[in-house]
């Protein structure tokens, strides 16, 4: 592990999502702090600035005004290149010399991570081509459709594909940001920095986006909202295809076709994201042990719910247990 000071540069604008270049600034700020506090004469961690095109204070979409430098020349060296989000990044696109900048930094830093629609940027710039990516899941088909050479994936937290790093929206720029000092750092420091910022080490990257609160999309028809409710109401209950047609009045093949039009899932899909948030509620608040959170919650069987549990949120049910308990 180098013991040199690390440059992480923060790229923003008008218009950026003011938590996105913050929530990172404070994690890397943090850990530099935290390795002067137990090695004095060590080197700073971290070195970090927030740059934008004019060096002037920027106005976040918020209208949060912060300080910002210009944006360093390309003889000087980057560890990490960070690109924040926001609703002004597609106005930045149209900036060929904040572009250029990006392409130019992003080719000889030693990462590059981007944490929201901050992707768009750095997909404009060229940085990402390729890859697997992730943005907030309400921005990835946009960027999906104006970038087809990327493969965008909704759902994680972050992604890390080698030396490329990006986030989901807000809150998960901190997680990213936190991974990166773990990777760096190690595992003692970035916990330092987590109790200080009041928070877990980090949220696993592969965890879902969708993983607290679980929206539930609602039918139209309302013999369909009405299997919808029962569901919710009783996720241990009989919920096989044709229970839930005869309670709306359908032919089995019917009533498929039907849920699947007006939810955007198949009736057993619908069935496991409920069984999966209800679960994930006991894991949260309660005592019982994984195979009773299984029962009550339809599972059957803890084998059962760690499969969709896995699938749903990214991790086991003891994993998120650990990381998420609340006072039983």
């Amino acid at each position: 592990m180098s013991r040199a000071t690390r440059s992480v540069v923060i790229v923003v604008y008008p218009g950026v999502q003011s938590l996105d270049a913050v929530g990172p600034y404070e994690v890397f700020s943090g850990a530099a702090q935290a390795i002067a506090s137990v090695r004095p004469d060590a080197p700073v961690a971290y070195d970090v600035r927030l740059v934008s095109r004019d060096g002037t204070p920027v106005r976040s979409e918020s209208g949060l005004s912060f300080g910002s430098e210009p944006l360093p020349p390309h003889s000087s060296p980057i560890d990490t290149l960070l690109v924040a989000g926001g609703s002004g990044v597609h106005e930045a696109l149209d900036d060929p010399e904040l572009v250029d900048w990006v392409r130019r930094a992003g080719g000889r830093a030693r990462r590059v991570g981007t944490v929201c629609t901050g992707a768009f940027l750095a997909a404009e710039a060229g940085l990402l081509d390729g890859r697997n990516v992730t943005t907030h899941w309400a921005r990835a088909p946009r960027l999906a459709e104006e970038f087809p050479q990327l493969h965008v994936d909704p759902d994680p937290i972050y992604t890390r594909t080698d030396d490329v790093w990006t986030s989901a929206g807000v809150t998960a720029g901190i997680d990213m940001a936190l991974a990166m000092v773990e990777d760096d750092l190690g595992t003692e420091v970035a916990q330092i920095v987590a109790r200080w910022l009041v928070m877990f080490l980090r949220r696993p990257g592969g965890q879902s986006q969708f993983a607290a609160p679980v929206w539930m999309p609602r039918a139209e028809r309302s013999s369909v909202r009405a299997v919808q409710q029962a569901i919710e109401d009783a996720p241990d209950g009989d919920h096989r295809i044709a229970s839930l047609a005869t309670r709306a009045a359908m032919s089995p093949r019917h009533f498929s076709r039907v849920f699947l039009d007006e939810v955007g899932e198949s009736p057993g899909q619908y069935v496991e994201r409920v069984r999966v948030d209800a679960a994930r509620r006991l894991l949260e608040d309660t005592d019982d042990t994984v195979a009773r959170v299984a029962r009550r919650c339809g599972f059957g069987t803890a084998e059962t719910m760690r499969r969709a549990f896995v699938r749903r949120v990214g991790v086991a049910p003891d994993h998120y247990r650990r990381r998420f308990r609340r006072a039983a």
